[in-house]
Formats: structure tokens, C-alpha cells, sequence
């Protein structure tokens, strides 16, 4: 799951779009259950949708969604499953949080929890370099999903790929081989810039030394990298190698998080930074912010004010005129304006009441 699902998933607005949501489990016995819950929820949305259409206006989203239901790899679920079906559109993902159980027809999908997963949870890319294919996966936590339809993946179909290498006296097939697999991870490189243009995060890249070596040598994207895992890992499993990659991705975002306490710290004796949501929101829409420091588990429902560039707290955040989480507005709204975000554990901004947020000037 990435910006670019979520994005296709909120240009829809097409009644019926349906949304089913429900917790899942990790580990047998628990996810044995799992099947079922699916299977009834499915059931009651299929009811739900027959109350307003005929069976035979509803063959294209039935067909979408049982074909989408049977994909799910129940040995391999997380702590929830979100399912999103309409005529034209059938997604499905695994969320590495706890969803509330429910099934909703409406002109949209409910992409809340997706929005706020992206948000909230850290969030890496994963690029596999092999020449049958390479394959690029969005992790979320320690979760990998692979993304295809956006370039990926991608077959070395060249010479000394899927394609024979030349032959005849003179030529030296072996440095011929090496031109061609420099030539191959450019085209990968070529693939990955709009991904991380679009949405610019840390990447792990796993892959046998060679490949590693040349992809550093032609990549225009080596400072993105904050991990390797060396060796080959053409078939493995997104569940196995999240299992590989995660602990790199813990060790990174853990030193990320004391580099970015100290320079907060030091921010503050600059007195170049704000703290408390209101500050934080005002200094966001303005544009001022380059790094947002929060606590992982902050959310703040809230009511806009005047221009939008004030808020005020509200104790009910399902309220009509209520933003269910101005942390996630803000962290939208400094993402888009070229800042970063640098998630904490909860209680490491007790004295900036969760959030604070270093400026640009």
C-alpha cells in the first residue's frame, strides 16, 4: 500500500463503491476464524447492495469481489484487512493496525484508516535487483507489499538477460554482459524516480553483490538508499523477506529519531521551532515548517477557524464540522510543501505536549 493506491482509491466517486474493514489475526489458532469473518461480511454486503440493484446489475462488482476475496492469503494476514470493490476497481490490503469490524456503501471508499496507516505507521521502499525481474515493495512496518503497474517489474530482456549474447572472435562477452546489466539497472533507476518523487522515502535495496555494485555505480537515487541486505532473493516471499528487511529499517528509523530529538533540542535554544498542535497548524499552512517531530500515537480531532489557519480541539470527532485528525492534515500539508516527518515514541514530547515542529526560518 502506498500514496498512489490511496490516491486511485479517493478519485472515485461512483455509487456503489463498497468498503469492507475488519481485524485480522498473525498466528494460528487465532486466524483459523479469519475466512469466516470475511466470508459473512461479504455475505451482508452482497444483501446490503441487492436491497437497492438487481442481481444481474450487480454480476461485475460480485465478480470483482469474489475474485479479490479469494486472493486473500489467510497465512499471511496482519492485524487487518481492508477490501475495496466497485464495478470498475477491486483492492485489497493487509494493515498492520487493528481496523474497527464493518461493511460501508457509499458514492466513496472509506480510506480513513489507509490514510491514516500511511501517516502514522513508517512507512520504506524495498527494491529487489535481479534481472528476472527486479521488484519493488511498500512496506509499512514490518509488512511488504509489491507494487506493480507503475514500471515494475522489470525483466532485463536485453542481451545476456533473455536475450543471447552476441558472439564471434574479439569479443568479450563478459564486460559485453557487464555494460548490459549496467544498462538494465539505469532502466530500474529510470522506473523508481516518479515513485520516490511522488512520495519520497527511505529505501532498502537487497540484491547479490554484483548487482548491488552496479546499481550504486548508475543509480541517481544512492542517497535514498539507508539499508542493504546482500544475497540472492529472487523467490522470496514478501512475508519472509519483510521478516529480513524490517529490523534494518528499526535500526534506521531508531537513530533517525535521536538525531531528530538533538536537533530539535537544539532548534528550541535557537528558538526556531513551535510546539503544541495550534502552533504546529498555523506554522504548517504557512509554510514554515521543515521537520515535524510526533509521538506515534497523537491524534487531535479538531474544528477549523476563521481562514482554516487556526484550529480549536472538539471532544466529539465524529461531528459534521470536525477534522477527524489534524495531525494527519498537518503531516499532509508538510509533506506537500517539501518538509519531513520523524515519528517518536509516545512520551518523548511530553514537554511539547506530543508535536512540535522545527522551522525553516
Amino acid at each position: 500500500m502506498n500514496r498512489q493506491d490511496i490516491r486511485l482509491l479517493q478519485s472515485i466517486h461512483d455509487y456503489p463503491a463498497l468498503s469492507i474493514l475488519l481485524p485480522t489475526h498473525r498466528t494460528r489458532p487465532a486466524n483459523s476464524g479469519d475466512p469466516l469473518r470475511v466470508k459473512n461480511l461479504v455475505t451482508e454486503a452482497k444483501k446490503r447492495l441487492l436491497n437497492e440493484y438487481s442481481k444481474r446489475d450487480l454480476e461485475p462488482l460480485f465478480a470483482r469481489l469474489d475474485k479479490i476475496v479469494s486472493e486473500i492469503d489467510y497465512e499471511h494476514t496482519l492485524d487487518g484487512l481492508a477490501i475495496f470493490v466497485n464495478r470498475d476497481v477491486a483492492r485489497q490490503f493487509s494493515l498492520p493496525f487493528t481496523p474497527k469490524e464493518r461493511v460501508i456503501v457509499d458514492e466513496t471508499f472509506a480510506t480513513r484508516d489507509l490514510v491514516m496507516a500511511l501517516n502514522h505507521a513508517q512507512r520504506y521502499w524495498v527494491l529487489v535487483l535481479s534481472e528476472k525481474p527486479a521488484r519493488l515493495y511498500s512496506g509499512l512496518r514490518d509488512a511488504l507489499s509489491e507494487v506493480t503497474g507503475e514500471g515494475f517489474p522489470l525483466v532485463h530482456t536485453g542481451p545476456g538477460g533473455t536475450g543471447p549474447l552476441p558472439g564471434g572472435k574479439g569479443i568479450d562477452n563478459s564486460a559485453y554482459r557487464d555494460d548490459q546489466q549496467r544498462h538494465f539497472f539505469r532502466q530500474v533507476d529510470a522506473a523508481l524516480k516518479p515513485i520516490l518523487a511522488n512520495d519520497p522515502l527511505p529505501l532498502v535495496v537487497v540484491g547479490i553483490d554484483r548487482n548491488q555494485a552496479f546499481f550504486k555505480e548508475v543509480s541517481q537515487h544512492t542517497s535514498s538508499i539507508i539499508a542493504t541486505l546482500h544475497g540472492s532473493h529472487d523467490k522470496t516471499s514478501a512475508h519472509e523477506l519483510a521478516k529480513l528487511v524490517w529490523p534494518l529499517v528499526e535500526a534506521y528509523l531508531a537513530e533517525q529519531s535521536r538525531s531528530t530529538l538533538k536537533e530539535l533540542d537544539a532548534a528550541v535554544n535557537a528558538q526556531r521551532y513551535v510546539s503544541t498542535m495550534g502552533e504546529v497548524w498555523r506554522a504548517a499552512q504557512e509554510g514554515r515548517g521543515r521537520t515535524l517531530v510526533v509521538e506515534e500515537g497523537f491524534h487531535y480531532p479538531a474544528r477549523l477557524e476563521g481562514d482554516g489557519r487556526s484550529i480549536t480541539p472538539a471532544e466529539d470527532p465524529t461531528a459534521p464540522d470536525v477534522v477527524d485528525d489534524a495531525v494527519d492534515e498537518a503531516i499532509e500539508t508538510i509533506i506537500a510543501k517539501g518538509g519531513k516527518v520523524v515519528f517518536v515514541d509516545d512520551g518523548a514530547l511530553k514537554e511539547h505536549q506530543h508535536i512540535a515542529l522545527i522551522l525553516r526560518y
